[in-house]
C-alpha cells in the first residue's frame, strides 16, 4: 500500500523520480468542456439534467430558502454549532489583520492613489460525495466577506435526498452566505462562471474540488477570476524521525488521504526502523477506520514512503514535490525553516496535525496543490479584490516628467504618444 523509495542515492533532480497524480497526467479535459458548454447554453435545464446524472438526484429546486438555512442551523447539535463558531471566529481574525488600507505615494511631484477595491459576487464551491465539508464554507466565504465582497453565494453537491446537510447550512449561515444553491461538480463552476436564470454569475469562483472541478475552473478563467493555485485533490507530505511516535506520523498521513481519491500522501524519513515499519503500521490504524475505502483508493495509488539521508535531503524532497500540507514531526523542526521554499501550509512540531490548519488555525484551508506551490499561495483577500491605481498630474508634474515620456515614446515610435504630453508642457 504505501509504496518504498529509498532515495538516498539520489541527488537533484527529483521530478524524474517522484511520481504525481495520475490525474495530473490525464484531465479529463473533453469531459469537463462538453458539461461547461451544456451548462452555458442551456442554463438551469442543464443544470438539472447533470445532477440527475451525476448525483442521481431530481432537483425541484436549486436554491436553498434562507428559512430552510436558518432552521438547519438551530437543529445542529450545540457542540458542532459552537466549533463551527470558534473556528468562524478563527478565520475572520485572521483575515483582518491582512485587510489593505488605500495609500498615497508621491513621486516625480505626482501622486499616485492606489485603491481597492472588492469584486461584487464571490462563488464559493465546497465538495461534497462522501464527505461534506462545513468548514470549506468558513474557509471561503468568510474571507470573501473580510475583503469586502457584497455577495457570496455558495454551490454544493446535493445529498441522494436531494438537500445539503445541516452542517454546510449552518456553515453558510455563520459565514453570512446570501445564496445557496444545490449543485456540485464542473456544471456549478459553470453556473457560476456564466450565470442561469436561478444562479447569480459570480465574479471570482473559489474552493477546493476534485480534478473536474479543477478543470472546469481552467476552462472558465476567461470570463471569471480563478486564484492562481490549482485547488486540487488533497496532499500531505509528513517529515517525521525518531522523536516522534511512529503512529501520529502515519495517522498524519492518512489524515489528508481519507479525502478521498487522486491524491498524494508522503511519509518523508532518515529514520530507516520508521520507513520499513510505515506500511505495517498504516494497516493497523486502517482496520478500524470508517473511512478505510476512500483512504485505501488514495494511498494505492498515491502512498509513498521516501527514505532519505538527513534533513537537508529531507526538505529538498518535500520541495520538489511542493506539497498543500506540509507537517515537520521533529524536535529540531525550527532549524528546518529556512529549508522550506515550496508549500502550500506547513505545521510545525509533533503536536501540530494538518487537521489544525483544515478546521482552526484561522488561514484557509484552501491551498495550492498539484505542485502549484511552487508559485501560488493560500487562498488570500487578494483574489477577492482588484487593485486600481488612479495618477494625479499637475503642471509641475507634466514639466518635469514630460521630456522623458516624449524620449521613451519616441524609441516605441508612438508619436501620439509623446505629442500628449508635449502640448501640455509649459501650459498651466
Amino acid at each position: 500500500m504505501l509504496k518504498l523509495l529509498d532515495l538516498r542515492n539520489i541527488d537533484g533532480d527529483y521530478l524524474a523520480v517522484l511520481p504525481r497524480p495520475k490525474s495530473a497526467a490525464t484531465p479529463p479535459i473533453e469531459a469537463v468542456k462538453a458539461i461547461v458548454d451544456d451548462v452555458r447554453n442551456r442554463g438551469d435545464e442543464a443544470i438539472i439534467e447533470l445532477t440527475k446524472r451525476f448525483d442521481k438526484v431530481e432537483l425541484a429546486k436549486i436554491e436553498v430558502s434562507h428559512e430552510e438555512i436558518l432552521a438547519a442551523y438551530e437543529r445542529l447539535d450545540p457542540a458542532l454549532r459552537r466549533a463551527l463558531e470558534v473556528a468562524a471566529s478563527a478565520i475572520e481574525g485572521y483575515y483582518r489583520a491582512e485587510v489593505h488600507e488605500d495609500r498615497t505615494i508621491v513621486q516625480n511631484q505626482m501622486v499616485i492613489h492606489q485603491m481597492t477595491r472588492p469584486v461584487d459576487v464571490a462563488g464559493c464551491y465546497v465538495p461534497g460525495g462522501k464527505a461534506r465539508y462545513p468548514s470549506s464554507v468558513l474557509m471561503t466565504a468568510i474571507p470573501a466577506r473580510v475583503a469586502g465582497v457584497e455577495k457570496v453565494i455558495l454551490c454544493s453537491p446535493p445529498t441522494p435526498d436531494g438537500n445539503l446537510d445541516d452542517g454546510t447550512l449552518a456553515a453558510a449561515y455563520i459565514a453570512k452566505v446570501d445564496h445557496v444553491y444545490k449543485v456540485g461538480g464542473a456544471q456549478a463552476v459553470a453556473a457560476m462562471a456564466y450565470g442561469t436564470d436561478s444562479i447569480q454569475k459570480a465574479d471570482v469562483i473559489v474552493g477546493p474540488g476534485n480534478v473536474y472541478v479543477s478543470q472546469a475552473k481552467r476552462l472558465v478563467s476567461d470570463v471569471v477570476g480563478i486564484p492562481m493555485s490549482y485547488a486540487g485533490p488533497s496532499e500531505v507530505v509528513v517529515v517525521a524521525d525518531s522523536s516522534v511516535d511512529p503512529t501520529w506520523a502515519i495517522m498524519d498521513v492518512i489524515v489528508q488521504a481519507e479525502h478521498g481519491p487522486d491524491g498524494l500522501a508522503w511519509l518523508v524519513t532518515w529514520d530507516e526502523d520508521l520507513a520499513n515499519r510505515a506500511d505495517g503500521i498504516c494497516k493497523e490504524i486502517l482496520s478500524t477506520s470508517p473511512r478505510h475505502t476512500e483512504t485505501m483508493a488514495t494511498l494505492e495509488e498515491g502512498g509513498y514512503v521516501a527514505l532519505v539521508r538527513d534533513r537537508r535531503q529531507a526538505m529538498e524532497v518535500s520541495n520538489a514535490i511542493a506539497p498543500e500540507h506540509l507537517e515537520i514531526l521533529t524536535d529540531d523542526y525550527k532549524e528546518m525553516l529556512s529549508l522550506i521554499k515550496n508549500a502550500g501550509a506547513v505545521f510545525l512540531g509533533r503536536h501540530a496535525p494538518a487537521s489544525v490548519g483544515d478546521y482552526l488555525a484561522g488561514p484557509s484551508h484552501v491551498l495550492p496543490t498539484n505542485g502549484t506551490a511552487k508559485f501560488a499561495s493560500a487562498l488570500s483577500l487578494v483574489d477577492f479584490q482588484k487593485r486600481i491605481h488612479a495618477v494625479e498630474v499637475g503642471a509641475a508634474a507634466m514639466d518635469l516628467i514630460g521630456g522623458h515620456l516624449q524620449e521613451i515614446a519616441a524609441a516605441e515610435g508612438l508619436w501620439a504618444h509623446g505629442q500628449s504630453s508635449k502640448m501640455r508642457m509649459g501650459r498651466p
